[in-house]
């Protein structure tokens, strides 16, 4: 079965063909890093524009490069939720109005399931069940995948999401968007030990997480370093902050993997791409835990997750009507179609 699937819910334009929910014939994306880069974030009504732009071009690059046309397509895919609200509905209204054109069936897809099926990928053998860590810019959650679509979240943040809490330290120390990426860098030229950073916890939530208060402990060790005139080392407070965060998640998702009795582990997300995250969860589980890593081309929003997710939502019987909409916020184990 060939997918046709597209994603928009953020800052890049993708489409890509996958057959049988594991087979990626192409994969593009538009990113538009640069141009909200000027701005030191996404810029939601430019987003949308661009996404309205690049769309057409991007959808026929994805059939060119896997030779297919779209009688040879069986399906159409989409992102419908969660994201930004304009960047969705660009990708949700072409996709129903390539569905109704064609006569496909149209198949909505939760982006972070998506994340999660990357791993299908570059995983052939992946199958459910198991525990996935996913971690982006705007969520950090441990769920149980319990099949392909059934889920349930065990443990989430109660205020920042990972990557957002890498992005507002490196807007603090100057460093420029994407400042996640950048102070996964920097950091690996520092001592992670240099500067000590608080160990956060949640009370009575084990498998809960809160960035918020790390945070706050850099960006006042910055702003009272530069306020006494003190000099202080960039890629060393990256290297302590990046170690906090790093070990924050991989505590308690290794503490909810030994309670629950799991032994195959997954991460996902943009953040599933940080170097330590991954070099300290392989150190973490070799010997007692199976783990699983989208390859780090996949690890941020593309096509192929999507039409890979896409597959098994099919399989389940879940078709949108012509009525489909954006939602802007839904949890990982609800259906809004």
């Amino acid at each position: 079965m060939k997918i046709l699937a597209i994603e928009s819910s953020c800052d890049e334009t993708a489409a890509a063909v996958v057959e049988d929910g594991r087979h990626v014939l192409s994969n593009i994306v538009a990113s538009q890093v640069e141009e909200h880069k000027l701005y030191g974030g996404v810029v939601p009504e430019i987003a949308s524009r661009r996404h309205a732009e690049a769309i057409v071009g991007v959808v026929d690059e994805a059939l060119n490069a896997a030779e297919c046309t779209l009688n040879e397509i069986d399906a159409i895919a989409v992102t419908y939720a969660p994201g930004l609200i304009g960047a969705l509905l660009v990708g949700v209204n072409f996709a129903k109005g390539l569905a109704l054109a064609t006569g496909k069936p149209l198949i909505p897809v939760h982006h972070l399931r998506s994340h999660i099926a990357s791993n299908y990928i570059s995983h052939q053998e992946l199958k459910p069940p198991f525990l996935c860590l996913v971690v982006s810019g705007g969520h950090s959650h441990i769920a149980q995948v319990r099949d392909y679509t059934d889920m349930k979240v065990i443990g989430r943040t109660r205020d920042d999401a990972a990557g957002e809490a890498f992005d507002k330290a490196a807007r603090a120390m100057g460093i420029p968007y994407p400042g996640g990426v950048e102070l996964d860098k920097i950091a690996e030229t520092g001592d992670d030990k240099a500067y000590p950073m608080p160990r956060p916890r949640v009370d009575g939530s084990p498998y809960d997480f809160s960035f918020s208060g790390l945070k706050t402990a850099v960006i006042n060790l910055i702003h009272n370093k530069q306020q006494k005139g003190e000099d202080f080392s960039v890629p060393d407070v990256c290297a302590s902050y990046r170690r906090a965060v790093v070990n924050f998640l991989c505590d308690n998702f290794l503490k909810a993997a030994e309670d629950l009795g799991y032994r195959t582990l997954v991460i996902a997300g943009g953040v599933s791409a940080n170097s330590l995250l991954r070099r300290e969860l392989t150190e973490r589980c070799r010997g007692k835990y199976d783990l699983y890593m989208p390859e780090k081309y996949l690890c941020g929003d593309n096509g192929a997750m999507v039409g890979a997710q896409a597959y098994y939502e099919y399989l389940a019987g879940h078709i949108a009507k012509s009525d489909l909409n954006a939602v802007a916020t839904l949890p990982i184990s609800e259906n809004c179609f």
